[in-house]
């Protein structure tokens, strides 16, 4: 297979056309897929699958009603119940609501999630789990050697936040940030000034500070991102990733907006 996908020729696929699994990045060994969705509203969650070689990953599973449409999605790639791990960028229902779900699938799953994630998701019914503390293993790695990183992300919008850096593909999984609320839906955009209102519907609102943002900028200085796959919206190709760190940097949010007379001078 070819790692030569061009994600940002995905701009013009709408969404009755992505009917399978899209993928996103494959070669030989490794590659990552988006599931879709079954909503048709400004809030759609996005949830990715990696497969490395025999074993896959779910990102950000999603809720509880999508799980049937999420795993016949996976069927179409490989067997749900080798999927060995699912990873929780925080514990809110459109994240996590099936965690308990495919926890059926694959009992032996590792649920990949913080030390504060991990607190909150046993009010979904389930502490009997295998827990991956990404607090304290900050990568993980397949048999292979191939190798997800973890780089938190405080109070973005969680205290326990974090995103996933898959070093094959160098894909960010971004979860909430970078995020954007549209019905005018394409899977990659194609104008990044454009899609800044759409981001700013969900991070104007979600996002604690602009110290918040900035803090996690800084963790994400040597890496290189090819694109950023967020939990809701519009992928950001490799073309627009400086202009999104550039928005994150400056972006005024939460308790920015909240109490102005506070900022730092």
């Amino acid at each position: 297979m070819s790692n030569t996908i061009d994600l940002a020729g995905l701009s013009n696929f709408q969404e009755d056309k992505l009917e399978r699994p899209t993928p996103l990045y494959q070669n030989d060994y490794h590659a990552v897929y988006w599931l879709g969705t079954p909503e048709n509203s400004a809030f759609r969650c996005n949830t990715y699958l990696i497969t490395d070689g025999d074993e896959a990953i779910i990102v950000d599973p999603g809720g509880a009603d999508a799980f049937g449409f999420i795993r016949r999605r996976v069927e179409q790639i490989i067997d749900p119940a080798h999927v060995s791990a699912q990873i929780l960028c925080h514990q809110d229902p459109d994240v996590a609501g099936s965690m308990v779900h495919w926890l059926d699938v694959n009992p032996e799953m590792k649920v990949v999630t913080s030390t504060r994630t991990n607190i909150l998701i046993s009010h979904y019914g389930r502490e009997d789990y295998s827990f991956f503390n990404i607090t304290e293993t900050p990568a993980y790695t397949f048999s292979s050697g191939r190798c997800l990183r973890f780089i938190e992300a405080p109070f973005l919008h969680f205290p326990g936040a974090f995103t996933t850096y898959d070093e094959t593909s160098s894909f960010l999984f971004s979860g909430d940030i970078w995020a954007a609320l549209d019905m005018d839906w394409k899977l990659v955009i194609s104008d990044f000034h454009g899609h800044e209102f759409k981001m700013n519907l969900f991070h104007l609102d979600y996002m604690a500070s602009n110290i918040a943002a900035r803090g996690f900028v800084e963790r994400l200085k040597g890496v290189r991102v090819k694109a950023i796959l967020p939990q809701h919206g519009s992928l950001i190709p490799e073309k627009f990733v400086d202009d999104a760190i550039r928005y994150l940097s400056n972006l005024r949010c939460g308790l920015d907006i909240i109490y102005p007379e506070k900022k730092r001078k």
